[in-house]
C-alpha cells in the first residue's frame, strides 16, 4: 500500500506542479527506474563519474529549467528558481543516491554568486552554460582555513591592464573537475581588509586552473585545485569588497535548504528497504517486526521521517515569501539544514537498529544510505555552527511576536527572486516572527501537543528568567544546549503549520510528538548537567522534563501504518 506521506516512485504524481514540471521530475525517476538499483549500486560502489546522469539531465534540460531565474531565461516561460519545485528534486536525487544530489547541490551554489551579479555578461555567460548541460562550482574552502572566507589565501594581483592575476588554492570543491564556471573567493593584493574582496568566474578547462585531486573516495568530485596566474578580466569579476562577502553567505543560504530534502529522500528509500526486511525475517519462529522494540524502533522512525517532511514543506513557504520586510526563513532555513538532517540520521540509526548485518550488505541501497546521511548535517555549517546561528532568534521568536499577514502554501509556478538579492548578511537580532502558539491551539486536543506545549511555555519561563548571563553566553557547550531545546519548539511549530494546511492523521501527529516531548526532557537533563549551568537553570531543567502520553491503542493504529510499507516499494532490479 502506497503511504501518502511518503515518496514512493511506483505511485509518484507530482500534479501540485505545472506540465514541464512534472515531466521533469517524472522523466528523472524514470531515468533513475530504467537504470536500476544493481547499476546504481555498482556505479556508487566502483566510484564512478557521473557521465551518464549529466548527459541526462543536459537532454532534458534538467538544471537549466530549474536553475535558470526568470531574468535570464528569456521567452522561456518554463525556466525560474523555484523553490518548491527545486525541493522535491532534491528528494528524488536523495532517494537514488546523494552523489547526483551533489553534482546538482554545487551547481546551485556555483550560481549563486552568478545570479546575485550585476555583471551581465557573467549571467548570460552561466544561462548559456546552464543550456549546454554543464555544471558549475563553488570555489570558496581552502584546506588550511576551511570557510573561513576571512583569512582567504586565494590572491588577486593587478596585472596593470585593468584585470589581475589569480593565485592560490581551493579545497573541498565539487564539481571542480569539470565545472563550466567557478565562482572563486578571492581577496585583493593591494587592498586591505573587506574591500579588497572580490568574487571571480573561473572555467576549469582554462590551461591556468589546475585539478590537483578528488580529496574523497567518492564518485562525489570534491576537488582540491590550484590557480597559477590565471587571467581575470573586469568580464570575470562578479562582486567586490563588502558585496563579496555578503554573496558567499547569502549563496550559502541558498544552498542549505536543500540538504534537508535530500535527507528526506534518503530516509524514505532506507526505510522501505528496513521495513520489508524486518516483515519478512523470521527469528525465533516469528517476524523480527513481532519484538515489541522493534516496533517502537520502526515506529519512531517512521514518525520522525514525517516530521521532516512536514516541517521542510512549510520552510519552503516561508522561504518562497521572503521580502526585505519579512525575513523569518533566517530561521527556518538554518533549522532545515541543523536539525532535518540531525533528524535523519537517528531514522537511519533506528532503522539499522532493526535490521543490522542486513544494513551492510553489499546489494542494499541502506549501506550507502547509512554512510551518506552522515555528511548533511556537516555540509553548509556543521550543526554547531547552525546552532549558534539560531540562538540569535530565540528571544524575539518566543517573546516578542509580531504581526505578520498568513503565508500561505506556496506551491504556485513563481520565480523566486528576492534569493538572489537578499542584500547585506547582518541584523539577524532585529528579525522578528509571528506568534508561534496558534499552530499549537490548533491542535490542543491532541495529549502529547498539549504535553509539548507545557516544555514550549517553560523554555519561554526560562528565556525570560534564567537566561545565560553575559559570562555563561561565552560557553558555547551551554548554548548550544539551549539552542537543541529552542530547535524543538520551532521544529514542532512548523509541523503544525503544515498539518494544519494538508491534515495528515492525527495519530500520527499525536505518536510524532510523544517523540518530541522525550527529546526535549532529554536535552533539558542534558542543560541541567553542564558545568556553568546554575542551581536556578539545573532546577529548570528538572522541572522541564514530562512524560509523553501514552496510548496502546493509538499507537498500535500507527504500527499498521508503518507494517504497510513492508513490500510497498522495491527499486527494478
Amino acid at each position: 500500500m502506497a503511504d501518502p506521506l511518503l515518496f514512493n516512485p511506483h505511485t509518484y504524481d507530482p500534479a501540485h506542479f505545472d506540465p514541464e514540471t512534472r515531466r521533469l521530475l517524472r522523466a528523472t525517476v524514470d531515468w533513475f527506474e530504467a537504470r536500476g538499483k544493481r547499476k546504481l549500486i555498482e556505479d556508487y560502489r566502483t566510484r564512478a563519474w557521473l557521465g551518464d546522469f549529466l548527459a541526462f539531465a543536459a537532454g532534458e534540460g534538467l538544471f537549466a529549467t530549474f536553475l535558470t531565474p526568470a531574468s535570464e531565461a528569456g521567452t522561456q516561460q518554463d525556466k525560474r528558481w523555484d523553490t518548491a519545485r527545486i525541493a522535491a528534486l532534491n528528494e528524488i536525487f536523495g532517494f537514488y543516491g546523494l552523489d547526483y544530489w551533489y553534482a546538482w547541490q554545487v551547481t546551485v551554489l556555483g550560481l549563486g554568486p552568478v545570479w546575485q551579479s550585476d555583471n551581465s555578461a557573467a549571467r548570460a555567460r552561466a544561462a548559456e552554460l546552464l543550456d549546454q548541460g554543464e555544471v558549475f562550482a563553488f570555489g570558496l574552502s581552502e584546506k588550511a582555513h576551511g570557510a573561513d572566507i576571512y583569512s582567504t589565501d586565494m590572491l588577486l594581483e593587478p596585472d596593470g591592464e585593468g584585470g589581475f592575476r589569480a593565485r592560490g588554492s581551493k579545497y573541498y570543491i565539487g564539481n571542480g573537475n569539470a565545472a563550466g564556471l567557478v565562482s572563486v573567493f578571492s581577496r585583493r593584493t593591494d587592498v586591505e581588509g573587506p574591500d579588497g574582496y572580490v568574487f571571480f568566474a573561473a572555467d576549469s578547462r582554462h590551461p591556468a586552473y589546475h585539478v590537483v585531486q578528488n580529496v574523497v573516495d567518492s564518485s562525489k568530485y570534491v576537488s582540491e585545485f590550484r590557480l597559477e596566474d590565471y587571467p581575470v578580466g573586469p568580464e570575470d569579476v562578479l562582486h567586490t569588497g563588502r558585496a563579496a562577502f555578503d554573496a558567499a553567505l547569502n549563496t550559502v543560504n541558498v544552498g542549505k535548504f536543500n540538504l534537508c530534502t535530500a535527507s528526506i529522500g534518503i530516509c524514505e528509500h532506507a526505510m522501505y528497504e528496513a521495513v520489508t526486511h524486518a516483515q519478512n525475517r523470521i527469528l525465533y519462529g516469528r517476524p523480527v517486526t513481532a519484538f515489541p522494540h522493534v516496533r517502537r524502533e520502526l515506529a519512531d522512525a517512521y514518525v520522525r521521517l514525517v516530521g521532516m517532511k512536514l516541517f521542510s514543506d512549510r520552510a519552503v513557504d516561508y522561504f518562497r515569501s521572503a521580502g526585505p520586510d519579512d525575513r523569518r526563513y533566517l530561521l527556518f532555513n538554518p533549522m532545515t539544514k541543523m536539525k532535518v538532517t540531525t533528524e535523519g540520521e537517528k531514522v537511519i540509526d533506528l532503522l539499522w537498529d532493526v535490521i543490522a548485518a542486513k544494513g551492510f550488505e553489499k546489494d542494499t541501497y541502506f549501506a550507502q544510505a547509512a554512510v551518506e546521511i552522515r555528511g548533511l548535517p556537516k555540509l553548509e555549517g556543521t550543526v554547531h555552527v547552525n546552532l549558534a546561528l539560531i540562538l540569535k532568534f530565540m528571544r524575539n521568536h518566543l517573546l516578542n511576536p509580531a504581526e505578520y499577514a498568513p503565508v500561505p502554501t506556496r506551491l504556485d509556478a513563481a520565480d523566486d527572486d528576492f534569493l538572489f538579492r537578499q542584500g547585506p548578511a547582518r541584523g539577524l537580532g532585529s528579525v522578528r516572527f509571528h506568534d508561534w502558539r496558534p499552530a499549537f491551539d490548533a491542535y490542543a486536543h491532541l495529549p502529547n501537543v498539549a504535553r509539548f506545549r507545557e516544555q514550549a511555555e517553560a523554555l519561554c519561563e526560562f528565556v525570560a528568567t534564567a537566561a545565560p548571563d553575559e559570562e555563561q553566553s561565552r560557553d558555547l557547550d551551554l548554548l548550544l544546549a539551549v539552542g537543541q531545546l529552542f530547535a524543538l519548539v520551532v521544529h514542532g511549530q512548523l509541523i503544525l503549520e503544515q498539518a494544519g494546511m494538508t491534515s495528515p492523521d492525527e495519530d500520527v501527529l499525536d505518536e510524532l510528538f510523544a517523540v518530541l516531548v522525550r527529546d526535549f526532557s532529554a536535552h533539558a537533563v542534558e542543560l541541567h548537567g553542564k558545568d556553568s549551568a546554575t542551581a536556578q537553570q539545573q532546577r529548570w531543567a528538572l522541572d522541564a522534563v514530562r512524560r509523553s502520553v501514552v496510548d496502546e491503542a493509538r499507537s498500535a493504529r500507527v504500527w499498521k501504518r508503518v507494517e504497510a510499507l513492508s513490500g510497498a516499494y522495491a527499486m527494478t532490479p
